[in-house]
């Protein structure tokens, strides 16, 4: 367990996505994996039901217990919900967080559509956390929730990209699954112009429950192993386009359910027990 990863986001009692999809994806990775939970859904496959605030000093308290003892080599940052939290991990990791890549997965949303950050942490999150991301991982509705602009081809991601590092990102990873084409594709840029398109067929699945969350998670367990930034991007994009396939027969719950985290090691031979 030499590679450690802290996951800063939310909770789901259905295992599909927040701190335990992260958990799971750090697993997959060979990284130790360790959560401060910052928000706590009541939530399934067919959507959120209620949200309950999370203590202010039970964030920073758990803050202080991980790195009073352990020291993440990377961390990744889910849901956070409203400014006090979104101020409170900023400020914290400004303080003790220097040279620990970050990334950030800037969930406004549930994949039922219910929220996840109350419209009056948007300016928040883009002028006291982005700044502090090595990368961030939109997908286009919540780029245009940050940008104000409205990405409806690949040539438009292009725009939207640069404009998401006019925020203050050292990367973006822009995400394109909410195209309508036959592929998945995603935009990689950095601050220096430089582009990377990442492709993928598209899968027909219903089973894209915690597909963010997911991906950020791969890229930051592979942030922790030392991988190039970009690398880590394409490795983690396979990753996902494998567990989402590996799972698109799969029935679990009445909604959207899950990806297929272990589908490398899944289903295990009992008899070799």
């Amino acid at each position: 367990m030499h590679y450690k990863a802290l996951s800063i986001a939310g909770f789901d009692g259905s295992g599909g996505a927040g701190i335990q999809a992260d958990l799971k994806t750090f697993s997959a990775f060979g990284c130790y994996g360790m959560t401060v939970l910052t928000a706590l859904p009541v939530q399934n496959t067919c959507g959120v039901r209620s949200c309950y605030d999370i203590p202010l000093r039970a964030i920073e308290e758990q803050l202080h217990a991980i790195f009073d003892d352990i020291r993440p080599d990377s961390i990744k940052i889910g849901m956070l919900f409203n400014s006090e939290i979104i101020e409170l991990v900023a400020g914290f990791l400004r303080k003790n967080a220097m040279g620990i890549p970050i990334v950030i997965d800037p969930v406004t949303i549930a994949k039922s559509g219910d929220p996840l950050l109350l419209p009056e942490a948007v300016d928040t999150l883009i002028s006291k956390l982005m700044p502090l991301a090595t990368l961030i991982t939109p997908n286009l509705p919540e780029a245009h929730t940050f940008t104000g602009v409205d990405a409806q081809c690949e040539e438009n991601m292009l725009i939207v990209g640069q404009k998401l590092l006019d925020l203050g990102p050292q990367y973006i990873l822009l995400k394109g699954g909410h195209l309508t084409s036959s592929t998945s594709n995603d935009l990689f840029m950095s601050k220096d112009g430089q582009y990377h398109w990442l492709e993928s067929p598209r899968i027909e699945s219903k089973n894209t429950h915690g597909t963010g969350c997911t991906l950020s998670a791969a890229i930051t367990a592979c942030l922790a192993q030392n991988v190039e930034i970009q690398k880590a991007c394409d490795i983690a994009k396979r990753y996902l386009f494998n567990a989402i396939n590996a799972a698109k027969e799969n029935s679990v719950g009445k909604g959207h359910g899950p990806v297929h985290h272990f589908y490398p090691l899944w289903p295990v031979d009992l008899s070799q027990f």
